[in-house]
């Protein structure tokens, strides 16, 4: 018994010595875990993990969060890095951490640590890429409501034929009465097959995605526009084809015009209406009107032609347009007479703002006088300066086009001694897109001035010693100027086109004179030479990408005649085809691009050109109808 007591005794003994070793070693990593002398909240860059975000256990850090306030003890309030996952603790959810670090610890000793603990990281390969497939719930970023831009239906208005929209109209029809485009019956030898996307009026693409997280946005009035703005979003109805058509098809005659100045492009458009109308559809006929407006009016010498897939089935080789174009000649009672006298059911327009606005006309008239037509826009400006879609067709090959001109501008430049200057004028009449993103493309552009931009030609900021500075620098220099540039100089024409558009003062040769000038009373020579590429960029075919696009643009815009919709336009929104009201579309064109934007931002970096102030009053252009900024 007293042995078994003294074993006892000696045995709490024990414990009790190793209790107070194991507090003390406590105690220190405490204390040792207090010594830190820098703390930051997030990973640099370089040390950011590349696979979604998993929590990590970092010797020497330390996590500390106030219960109630959400904040770390520091009294700063931290996020969590994005795609951060939740706790793998049943019943907890991950808290955003304070790592703390060690005095004397190397940037190359942490990174060390960091791949190394990565490694040993206990979450699998799956659930990290669930993770990221499921995101981060950006925290009180939500939109309350999106209003849609409804488009005008003749549905309501004239009896529907409501027939059964299938590929190549290949429903029930009459074996001896209607024909398809060669002759043959239409469906003769087919079976109906059915597109594998049919849309609605409900479908819809948002017109603002670019958004600021409600938590920025905090302190905004929960009553002003801007708080209004936030939370709600405008939506477009996005085109494609209908279950069932407005139109019976295989008895539609169609009609197509081309208005105002040549643009890349132009004859893929005619194709691509031309054989959407007959392939997908099997329409009667399409007849093409000659010499825009004017063409509709029959003492203009304009015969009209009609256009059949074999037709137009290699114009869109060439650059131009099979129809030809001019502008002015709008008569609107002469239009409504020639629909009405040659059974015309769908009129498709392509053309700018000005062309729109003509065409909206027409569809209004056609409603109010009782007409069952569906008229469609198809936005068509080499300036790019339509409001609301992502470009226009034939922008993208313009600019392509301008690069010849630009290249040889530097070669002259560079090869005629001594102090070569080229100068490009492109065109861009109140919007300095052609030019901007033709010197973006390029890169050997040494200054670039637009209509948003106010011209100086001395001083501190002026476009002059900068140029001989530039010369001096590098022995040549390249100038791309748009052609509407520099009216704070040239003064403002009042004379006008036959479109209604503005003459422009010749800014390119004013500039060749001034720089010309002002070099010598540097007393330096200078050789000078002017390249005006103007209409070589707008009359060449377009290229595969303007090509692909002008055939998005013609299906979908037969689509949305087909289903009975009128007064419409079709566009590139957020890279989606969608269906604009014409008034929407033409309300804020042309549209300029912003003077203090990135795109402006860029070609500072590029040119590194002194900045001018904007042509615009900006603090009224933000607020003020009408007016778009990109």
């Amino acid at each position: 018994m007293l042995s078994s007591s003294a074993d006892s005794q000696d045995s709490s003994a024990l414990i009790g010595l190793l209790s107070f070793v194991l507090s003390i070693a406590l105690h220190n990593t405490l204390v040792s875990r207090k010594a830190v002398s820098s703390e930051y909240t997030a990973l640099g860059p370089s040390l950011q993990p590349t696979a979604p975000y998993v929590p990590l256990v970092v010797p020497g850090a330390t996590m500390r969060r106030s219960r109630s306030t959400g904040e770390m003890a520091d009294g700063k309030a931290h996020s969590s890095p994005p795609g951060s996952p939740p706790s793998t603790k049943p019943g907890k959810q991950s808290r955003p951490i304070t790592i703390t670090r060690e005095k004397g610890k190397t940037f190359l000793q942490q990174q060390a640590e960091f791949r190394e603990h990565r490694a040993l990281n206990h979450l699998t390969a799956t659930q990290k890429d669930e993770f990221a497939l499921k995101g981060r719930l950006l925290q009180g970023a939500h939109i309350d409501s999106i209003r849609m831009y409804d488009l005008e239906s003749l549905r309501g208005t004239f009896p529907s034929a409501n027939v059964s929209n299938y590929v190549g109209n290949t429903f029930k029809c009459e074996a001896d009465s209607r024909q398809g485009p060669g002759g043959a019956n239409c469906n003769a030898g087919k079976e109906s097959v059915q597109y594998n996307v049919v849309l609605g009026e409900e479908d819809y693409v948002l017109e603002d995605i670019v958004r600021k997280n409600d938590i920025a946005q905090k302190d905004l009035d929960p009553d002003s526009k801007a708080f209004a703005k936030q939370h709600t979003c405008n939506a477009f109805v996005r085109a494609g084809p209908r279950t069932h058509t407005h139109f019976d098809p295989t008895a539609v005659r169609a009609c197509i015009v081309t208005c105002g100045g040549l643009c890349p492009g132009l004859n893929n458009v005619i194709r691509e209406l031309t054989q959407s109308l007959y392939y997908l559809y099997n329409v009667s006929g399409v007849v093409g009107i000659r010499g825009g407006y004017h063409g509709f009016n029959e003492k203009s010498g304009f015969d009209a032609m009609e256009l059949t897939p074999e037709i137009v089935h290699a114009c869109h080789h060439e650059g131009g347009t099979i129809l030809a174009s001019s502008r002015g000649g709008f008569d609107l009672e002469i239009i409504l007479a020639y629909l009405k006298d040659n059974c015309i059911d769908q009129l498709y327009v392509i053309g700018g703002d000005g062309t729109h606005r003509g065409a909206n006309k027409i569809a209004r008239a056609c409603i109010e006088r009782d007409m069952n037509v569906s008229v469609v826009g198809i936005p068509k400006t080499i300036d790019n300066d339509v409001d609301i879609i992502d470009r226009s067709f034939g922008f993208t090959t313009s600019v392509e086009a301008a690069q010849a001109a630009i290249r040889s501008a530097k070669t002259e430049a560079m090869c005629n001694l001594p102090n070569g200057i080229g100068i490009v004028k492109l065109m861009g009449r109140s919007a300095g897109f052609i030019a901007v993103h033709a010197t973006l493309a390029s890169g050997d552009v040494d200054l670039c001035l637009v209509p948003e931009k106010v011209i100086e030609l001395d001083g501190p900021q002026g476009c002059l010693p900068f140029l001989v500075e530039r010369v001096r620098e590098q022995g040549h220099a390249v100038v791309v100027v748009a052609e509407g540039a520099g009216e704070e100089l040239l003064g403002k024409n009042s004379m006008t086109d036959a479109s209604g558009n503005k003459v422009l003062p010749a800014i390119g040769e004013y500039l060749k004179k001034q720089i010309t000038s002002y070099f010598a009373k540097q007393g330096m020579e200078s050789t000078v030479k002017y390249i005006d590429p103007s209409y070589m960029i707008r009359s060449v075919p377009a290229n595969a990408a303007d090509s692909l696009y002008c055939m998005l643009l013609a299906q979908n815009a037969v689509h949305g005649a087909m289903a009975g919709y009128t007064a419409f336009s079709v566009g590139l929104v957020n890279n989606r085809v969608v269906y604009i009201p014409i008034s929407k579309l033409v309300a804020s064109s042309p549209r300029m691009m912003d003077p203090v934007g990135r795109t402006w931002e860029r070609i500072l970096t590029s040119t590194r050109q002194p900045d001018t102030r904007a042509t615009l009053d900006l603090s009224l252009a933000g607020h003020a109808e009408g007016l778009l900024l990109i």
